[in-house]
């Protein structure tokens, strides 16, 4: 198969099951939102050493937030036993000590049916002197801080959700792979409920379930597709030409917003030059149950 006159593989990408709550962080300005967004998503690129997956799925124009002020909205990805714990922290340490900030859940604006609710009690934090109020038709609490006051809903809903949906990008060079891979980023960005939770949402050291020498890792790299390691291993999945793979991973509310952000990432990358071959990472059921055919994503563009 090809799109864009690259070579697409006949391969599935393999997810698995995660719990999503889907925050809406609002400021005075675009850039105080944004600011926020970002500490409260920081060091949650990957459950094998984070202890959530987190990114920011897209901005929030002040006519559809709550309180009329720009914001964020941001996903945070983790088991059902631990997302509680995430939300609360996230938004205690790096959201209520933002300036202007104030909280909503927007969780409902992107799922049909919200599974399940979350307590978040931050008001304990105005040691008494927090007050009930209503705030676009919503019951939040107004807590008394320094600059003002912290506005914000004290409960988030979840949804069982898709984590680890994902495409690479191999590419002639470095940059061009890098290149394909940033066009990729930008065009899932236009997907509401997903988010690429690593760094640019890029992962440059993709990786394999478990060790062949150490047994205490859970994960290690991918030596299949490495290039460097091409003529050492006998198993290598890197194809004629290419110098440079990025992966792209993906967490969504639902399987749906995964397949539309892998359409839309992977049709991106393949109109960069230099981008030679789309392929994806699967470990034969063992990672999770969902399966993403690359033919089936693309269906509609091949």
């Amino acid at each position: 198969m090809e799109l864009n006159g690259v070579t697409i593989d006949d391969t599935y990408a393999e997810a698995f099951p995660t719990w999503v709550a889907r925050p809406i962080i609002t400021a005075v300005t675009e850039e105080w939102a944004y600011k926020a967004a970002v500490e409260a998503v920081g060091f949650a690129t990957s459950t094998i050493g984070c202890p959530a997956e987190a990114g920011i799925d897209c901005f929030v124009s002040p006519d559809e937030t709550p309180d009329g002020r720009p914001g964020y909205a941001i996903m945070i990805c983790a088991s059902k036993k631990k997302l509680k714990t995430q939300v609360i922290e996230r938004l205690s340490e790096c959201v209520l000590t933002a300036p202007t900030t104030a909280v909503f859940d927007g969780l409902a604006d992107v799922v049909a049916e919200v599974q399940e609710k979350l307590p978040v009690k931050l008001h304990f934090f105005g040691d008494g002197y927090e007050e009930k109020r209503e705030v676009g038709g919503r019951t939040v609490w107004a807590i008394p801080i320094m600059e003002g006051e912290y506005i914000g809903e004290e409960e988030f809903g979840a949804v069982k959700g898709v984590a680890g949906g994902n495409f690479f990008v191999m590419g002639e060079n470095q940059m061009a792979a890098l290149m394909a891979a940033q066009a990729a980023v930008d065009a899932i960005s236009g997907v509401c409920g997903v988010i690429t939770p690593f760094p640019g949402g890029i992962v440059a050291s993709g990786s394999k379930v478990g060790s062949k020498k150490y047994k205490f890792m859970g994960a290690s790299t991918n030596e299949a597709y490495c290039p460097t390691l091409k003529d050492k291993v006998e198993d290598s999945k890197v194809p004629e030409g290419v110098k440079a793979i990025y992966e792209i991973v993906i967490d969504g509310v639902d399987e749906d917003a995964i397949r539309t952000a892998m359409a839309e990432g992977i049709r991106a990358a393949t109109k960069v030059p230099g981008v030679k071959f789309i392929s994806a990472g699967n470990f034969g059921g063992s990672l999770g149950p969902f399966k993403f055919e690359l033919a089936d994503v693309l269906a509609e563009y091949l």
